[in-house]
């Protein structure tokens, strides 16, 4: 009667190195569907948090409005953490303002400009938390199979040859079953691939609106700031000039 092949009657004759393997692609493929899901339930929380966060933001006049709002939703999603780069850089632009009489608008704006870009770098670092361990499993994983597929290959000749028996049957069962462990390679690595591709593409797409939303940020401020110049220069003009007063001197004609 002839010898049933299958997966179960793989393991049941793989070596401790073809289990290990085997383990290793369970464990790789674990890893990777928990990234996934994470991943994308992240991406998700994040989009829905941000389109009401900009909604509010879109109706700020000021800089204070913009100082309230970031005191309502800071540490909550990215872009109330950008927000409180800014608030916390301009809150420094004022105080240097305050001591050192010759700052310059382009210091200020430049120091206000290198703190948004800070944070898009930190947060993009944060979306990027996990992407390297998915990108390794989508590289990896088939070349892990492959080892396995060898090692069984390796394996049943082995067998077949103390066995002594090489007919088609004898061979054909135990190298199909040694290419199980290529499909589960590929079954491994397919779905982190695309995992991979499409959460790097939303990444991107989500720091090109953090980039767009920080020169917004960049604009309140700077521009409040004009305002404030402006009225201060328009009191200064407004304000009472003090008199020329000669100063009396003995013996004048």
């Amino acid at each position: 009667m002839p010898e049933s092949f299958g997966f179960a009657h793989f393991l049941s004759r793989a070596d401790a190195v073809g289990i290990f393997v085997l383990l290793v692609l369970v464990t790789m493929s674990l890893l990777s569907w928990y990234l996934m899901l994470v991943k994308f339930w992240q991406n998700s929380v994040l989009r829905n948090r941000s389109k009401v966060f900009l909604a509010a933001f879109h109706r700020l006049r000021n800089r204070e409005d913009a100082r309230r709002l970031w005191m309502q939703e800071r540490m909550n999603h990215p872009f109330a953490r950008l927000l409180e780069e800014g608030v916390l850089a301009n809150q420094l632009v004022k105080a240097a303002a305050r001591e050192v009489s010759n700052t310059t608008t382009n210091a200020a704006d430049d120091f206000i400009s290198a703190s948004l870009q800070r944070g898009i770098a930190r947060e993009s670092r944060n979306l990027e938390t996990g992407m390297t361990s998915l990108a390794s499993i989508a590289s990896c994983a088939p070349f892990v199979g492959l080892f396995g597929t060898v090692w069984g290959i390796y394996h049943a000749l082995l067998g077949i040859g103390f066995s002594g028996q090489a007919s088609l049957d004898q061979v054909a069962g135990p190298v199909g079953e040694a290419l199980i462990m290529t499909a589960c390679g590929l079954g491994v690595a397919i779905p982190a691939l695309l995992a991979y591709n499409a959460l790097t593409r939303m990444n991107r797409h989500f720091i090109g609106e953090m980039e767009s939303y920080a020169h917004d940020v960049f604009s309140i401020f700077c521009f409040d700031r004009l305002t404030s110049s402006q009225h201060r220069a328009r009191r200064l003009q407004a304000a009472p000039q003090p008199e020329n007063v000669i100063p009396h001197v003995a013996g004048a004609c």
